[in-house]
This record gives C-alpha cells, sequence and structure tokens, in this order.
C-alpha cells in the first residue's frame, strides 16, 4: 500500500485534486482499480493535512447473477458507506438496444447514472480509478480511432453537473494494482458484460504491452510526453 498510497498522493498534490471539507464519492465498479483506489483514499483520509469525507457507488447494471455482497463487506470493515444503485443499462444496451459496439454508449449511461447519485449523495467531486495504463490507452485510442491527439484530464469540472471528476490513480502502474488486489485478497467481481475482453481497448492494451517489451521504459516515455503536451489539464501545477 506504501507504494501506491505514494502514487496517489503525487498525483493529488500534483493536480490539486482535493480541498478541505471536499466529500468525494468513488466509482466502484467491483473491479481491481476502483477497489484498490477506495483503500488508498481511505488510507490517505487518516493523515492528509485536507479533511475530506467519502462515499462508495456501485452502479447494478442489471446483469444477472452479480454479487456485491463482498464490497459491502469490505467496505463495512475500512468505515465506508456503501450505495448500490439499481439501473437497468445492461438491458437498454444488450436487449433493447442491442449495440454491436456497446461501450462508447454504456460508459455514457453509467457517467450519468454516476454523477447523479453522487450528487444525491452530498458529494462535490467523484474519484476514478484510472490508473497510468489507462492513460497511455485512452491517449491511443483517441489518436488510433478517432484521428485526434487526446486523453481524460486528472481533473475534469462538469459544468452542468457542478461536480468534479479526479483521477488519483494517474501515476499507479497497473501491475502494481494487480498485486495489491492480490496481496489483500479484494472481493474482485467478475465482469459480466458481453463485450468484456473484446474491445478495442483490450486490443490497444495488448499492442502497447508488446511495443513495451520491445522497447523499455516505454510506456513512461509516452505518459512524459502527454504531460509535456498541450493537452488540457495534464500540465503539472507549479511544474
Amino acid at each position: 500500500m506504501k507504494r501506491i498510497l505514494s502514487h496517489v498522493r503525487r498525483a493529488i498534490e500534483d493536480y490539486d485534486m482535493i480541498q478541505e471539507g471536499d466529500r468525494i464519492a468513488v466509482g466502484v465498479s467491483g473491479g481491481k482499480d476502483s477497489l484498490t483506489l477506495l483503500h488508498a483514499l481511505k488510507a490517505l483520509q487518516r493523515f492528509y493535512p485536507k479533511k475530506f469525507e467519502l462515499e462508495a457507488i456501485t452502479l447494478s447494471m442489471g446483469f444477472k447473477d452479480v454479487d456485491l455482497s463482498g464490497i459491502q463487506e469490505m467496505c463495512s470493515k475500512i468505515g465506508v458507506n456503501y450505495t448500490i444503485r439499481p439501473t437497468n443499462i445492461a438491458e437498454v444496451i444488450f436487449d433493447i438496444r442491442k449495440e454491436k459496439n456497446p461501450c462508447s454508449l454504456c460508459a455514457n449511461l453509467r457517467r450519468g447514472a454516476l454523477h447523479n447519485t453522487a450528487l444525491e449523495l452530498g458529494c462535490n467531486k467523484v474519484a476514478l480509478g484510472h490508473h497510468h495504463d489507462d492513460v497511455i490507452e485512452t491517449f491511443f485510442l483517441s489518436l488510433f480511432f478517432e484521428g485526434r491527439i487526446n486523453c481524460f484530464s486528472p481533473v475534469t469540472y462538469l459544468d452542468r453537473k457542478n461536480i468534479y471528476l479526479i483521477r488519483p490513480m494517474i501515476y499507479t502502474p497497473e501491475k502494481e494494482i494487480k498485486g495489491f488486489a492480490r496481496r489483500m485478497n479484494l472481493p474482485v467481481v467478475f465482469n459480466p458484460c458481453p463485450a468484456n475482453g473484446h474491445t478495442k481497448r483490450q486490443y490497444m492494451k495488448d499492442l502497447i504491452n508488446n511495443l513495451n517489451k520491445e522497447n523499455r521504459g516505454l510506456k513512461d516515455r509516452i505518459f512524459g510526453a502527454i504531460q509535456r503536451s498541450e493537452i488540457d489539464g495534464w500540465k503539472v501545477l507549479d511544474a
């Protein structure tokens, strides 16, 4: 946890993600990333000079036989209020719309539901579990499939909702998250989505990992290039 916490604190301070009195909703999908983020923020909460509150939110997508009891138990153990918000997103995408490429619509619907739930709980910020590898993959997904140089920002303000999105794990490599999840035996929930493992993101993940094996340090160099770029929100504060 010390290493992950070091990455998280540095990202928070580099991009001024947390202010005194913030009420932060952590979007908990049930995967290793969001569960690790929740643990990291809870650990940070104990000693960080700016006091903040935490809420954990899971959107129930409507898939059958998804067991969230392990996450409920974990949240109770670490002392974080846990809200499960039922949705019919899976039905809309796969049964009604019958989407062949469901990821974009799914992401939009999940974002809206998550932000609304966070606001209902009195939160002014939503923390997402995007990590170091996600940054690089998103950059190349935009370049390959949209023909533009773009990436999500470490901090994003949504003026229509009056809420901030923060991504405290942007410095944390995925391999460290995997190791933490394994050591802590986190209650990771299997993703039942039919598109899981067959997405453009998975293609990009595999491509970048292969390139990194052939060119050691490539991921770090790409990440550094993103930080030095003119992409909105990526300039380190006071750098």
